[in-house]
């Protein structure tokens, strides 16, 4: 073959060679194009577009007025996006972050420090974000307009800023309210929520979420949530927005009707912090220093449906502190027993000996098993119980008189006597934890030693500290008290702890008769709240019910519709007849007309205003006496207790009359209906009415009684 042959070969060849990588190319533009095109047009539609949750509006809670207890206001709110951060290129990140601190007026250290997430390598303490790793990190609130709109205006020079309005909670704080353990606060959602919902498929919550986490925000939080909508909005390749491309309409959370009142509830907080400011300027005779007064707590209730009006718990904080977030240092202060730990609500969460308030009860006690209102027993000065004489108070004495004057006078050795007979009769046997106790058992009927069922979180139970339980407690305790008992005694132990130690160690576990005189009175070991306290006296109220205290009234859509009602809901009856209950409805009139609480309701117009009482001063081993007054009408339910406080009637007293004064608009003796602190003196059985411009009205009246 010559050599120009061979040439024109090769030059076929390559021009074949070249038309074939032609053709697959075209083939494949093709394929891209044309039969795939769709798809991928779809996924390069995608990277170029984010979703952006917008938080719904949570709902309001209001009184039973339609006052607005929580609300909402807007706040701009400046965050960093750490996924754009993170892609900046070089050291723009750093520059982004100076920009932002000067803009800001805020430490650039202070500002890197809040991007980094708590737990994490190089995270520092009160700084570093505690919040869902999902969600942009808020590093300013409530910025002025004019650095929040000049961020907007300039966003290419701060990739990875995030500026917008949000809602944010408000506390409009009607007649002075506080009621922060009733509303409870707000924080991020945590990883772990947001993961369960995932799992449940439940869209109201994403990482940018804020959850109730206590009171009635944790209780009701899946109706005051609202449901969040979607912004789809087209982005560069630095994350910086182009344009809105689709939305759906966040849905705002519903409202929370309540029954409380708040001019109930300011008449209540204050009285309450004035029953404790008083008590710690008062000197006790029996400590040689003024009264602690550490802590308090009051509560109103309807007598008949148990709803709660007005419930305070001292000390208190302010709920905004949340808004925003709180510092470490703000959060150690809630928690801290130096400070009286604010965070607990006394009310539904503290625990103390009840005293002589518990007295009804075991009346109620003695009078269904074997005891009769002819009963007649010796209110000596003191009852000895083995080497021990138990003293009436003061040393009072007011010879053989009947259950009826027992609870006028509050006679202690009366009660003495009821609960050694049982004790003596019943259940001598300290093996015997079944022994049968009329008294106990009486306590457990009125709801005492288990939880209320009231629509908040975190209640305590109380304790009926029986047989039952002393044996339980012994069994948890003695290889402490024991390990104490068998070592030589030490400087630091002193010889009542040694002694008791002892005793404790061989025979903790017995029921003595001294459990049960100290019992019938409402001391030693047993515990109430004072919500159960108040529960109790209610079913004195009413017949004999007892009732599930309800904070929630009703829920109320956006438009007005009511989504539900929580009607009351009556959870037990008192196995006590009638005409008991009459007695010692009777028994506690003369209480306030001129027993033990007479001398703080001196012009009061009983006879128009009829007020069942019964004072109480619990001791409490190391501390001062505790104070509590538990009154009622055929409306209502008013317990005040001040842990440390001095006595019943002499601490609690003027400030329970008081209460009562608002709540039927007594002046001096008379009775003015017009100036109740609840129109129309009872709560209202309507709902408040939702307006279509947003407004609340208050309920219409029915005709007052």
């Amino acid at each position: 073959m010559s050599p120009a042959h061979r040439s024109r070969l090769r030059l076929v060849v390559v021009q074949a060679l070249v038309f074939s990588l032609f053709a697959t190319l075209f083939v494949r533009l093709y394929y891209l194009q044309v039969v795939s095109g769709d798809e991928y047009t779809a996924r390069a539609a995608a990277q170029s577009v984010r979703e952006i949750v917008v938080q719904p509006e949570r709902g309001l809670i209001v009184d039973d007025q339609g006052r607005p207890l929580v609300a909402n206001r807007t706040s701009w709110t400046v965050a960093v996006d750490r996924t754009v951060l993170d892609k900046l290129p070089g050291k723009q990140d750093d520059l982004l972050i100076d920009r932002l601190s000067t803009e800001l007026d805020a430490d650039t250290g202070r500002l890197e420090d809040a991007l980094v997430t708590c737990g994490e390598p190089g995270s520092v303490a009160d700084r570093c974000w505690n919040g869902s790793p999902y969600q942009p990190v808020p590093v300013a609130e409530d910025v002025d307009r004019e650095v929040a709109l000049r961020l907007l205006e300039q966003n290419e020079d701060f990739p990875a800023v995030v500026v917008d309005q949000q809602s944010v909670r408000s506390y409009p704080q009607p007649y002075g309210v506080n009621a922060a353990h009733l509303l409870g606060y707000l924080s991020p959602v945590t990883a772990d929520e947001l993961d369960s919902a995932k799992a449940s498929g439940d869209r109201s919550v994403n990482g940018a979420s804020v959850v109730g986490r206590a009171g009635v925000e944790q209780q009701y939080d899946r109706w005051l949530r609202g449901m969040p909508g979607y912004r789809s909005v087209a982005v560069d390749s630095m994350g910086r927005v182009l344009g809105d491309d689709e939305s759906l309409a966040s849905q705002p959370g519903d409202t929370l009707v309540t029954s409380l009142d708040a001019k109930v509830q300011g008449v209540v907080e204050r009285q309450l912090n004035e029953a404790i400011t008083t008590a710690r300027s008062t000197f006790d005779e029996v400590t040689g220093r003024n009264y602690v007064a550490d802590s308090g707590a009051a509560v109103v209730l309807e007598a008949d449906t148990g709803r709660v009006v007005a419930m305070a718990s001292q000390p208190t904080y302010d709920p905004g502190t949340w808004v925003g977030g709180i510092g470490d240092d703000e959060l150690a202060r809630l928690y801290s027993e130096d400070a009286g730990t604010p965070l607990l609500g006394r009310a539904t969460q503290g625990q103390f000996a009840p005293g002589s308030t518990w007295k009804p009860f075991m009346t109620a006690g003695a009078l269904t098993h074997g005891y009769s209102e002819d009963t007649r027993l010796d209110c000596s000065s003191g009852f000895a119980v083995g080497n021990r004489v138990f003293k009436n108070y003061e040393s009072g004495a007011y010879g053989s008189i009947g259950f009826d004057k027992a609870l006028e006078v509050s006679c202690n050795t009366f009660f003495y006597r009821i609960g050694y007979d049982y004790w003596a009769r019943l259940g001598s046997d300290v093996d015997d934890v079944d022994a049968p106790d009329p008294l106990v058992e009486e306590a457990k009927e009125f709801g005492f030693g288990s939880e209320t069922g009231i629509d908040l979180p975190g209640e305590a139970s109380g304790r009926i500290a029986d047989r039952t339980w002393k044996r339980a407690y012994y069994e948890q305790m003695k290889d402490y008290y024991c390990g104490i008992a068998d070592a030589p005694q030490d400087a630091e132990t002193s010889d009542f702890v040694y002694t008791f130690a002892g005793e404790f160690c061989v025979e903790g576990y017995a029921y003595r008769a001294g459990d049960a005189v100290n019992f019938a009175i409402g001391q030693g070991d047993t515990i109430v709240t004072p919500l159960q306290l108040a529960r109790a006296y209610g079913a004195l109220a009413n017949g004999g019910t007892l009732y599930e205290p309800r904070v929630a009234k009703a829920v109320v859509a956006e438009d007005g519709t009511v989504l539900r009602r929580f009607a009351p809901e009556a959870v037990g009856t008192v196995d006590v007849p009638q005409d008991t209950l009459d007695y010692i409805d009777d028994a506690l009139k003369k209480v306030t007309s001129v027993g033990t609480m007479a001398w703080r309701m001196g012009g009061f117009p009983l006879a128009e205003v009829p007020i069942r009482s019964k004072t109480g001063s619990a001791e409490v081993y190391g501390k001062q006496s505790t104070s509590w007054v538990a009154s009622y009408s055929e409306d209502y339910v008013v317990v005040m207790m001040v842990s440390q406080g001095g006595t019943g009637s002499g601490t609690s007293g003027p400030y329970i009359r008081k209460i009562w004064e608002s709540l039927y608009g007594v002046e001096g003796s008379a009775v003015k209906p017009a100036e109740a602190a609840i129109p129309g003196t009872t709560p209202p059985q309507q709902l408040p009415t939702f307006a279509r411009d947003g407004s609340i009205l208050p309920p219409a009246r029915e005709e007052t009684r």
